[in-house]
């Protein structure tokens, strides 16, 4: 069974050497918000090459029928901005086949929701 904890983790520290291990050698990994389809290759140089130091939690799995559904928030050391990732994962054979990824900047609400004066901050 894969480790979620761990795969995020290696994720976060950019571990290279450790992320591959996760795959099928075949694996499609896409990032919808950009557009963007990766080989495992080039979905591990993406990460470990991107700048700066990384850290996360995992605030939510959700099992699903053919693997998992990982929300993470994503943050540099100083925790000066923060990200959030949903990660759509199928897992064949204890490796991931497919992921399908999502990024957001956190931020506040915009200025024309304000003005409606509905909702509250969630923090």
């Amino acid at each position: 069974m894969i480790n979620l904890q761990r795969f995020i983790k290696a994720i976060l520290d950019q571990q290279r050497e450790e992320l591959s291990a996760y795959f099928a050698p075949d694996a499609v990994i896409c990032w919808h918000c950009s557009n963007e389809q990766f080989t495992v290759d080039e979905y591990i140089k993406v990460n470990c090459d991107y700048p700066g130091k990384w850290d996360g939690i995992i605030e939510r799995i959700e099992k699903i029928e053919h693997g998992y559904v990982v929300a993470v928030k994503v943050y540099p050391p100083d925790q000066s901005f923060f990200f959030h990732a949903v990660s759509f994962m199928i897992i064949e054979n204890d490796r991931i086949v497919s992921l399908d990824e999502y990024w957001a900047d956190d931020g506040e609400a915009p200025e024309w929701r304000k003005k409606l004066k509905i909702g509250k901050p969630l923090h």
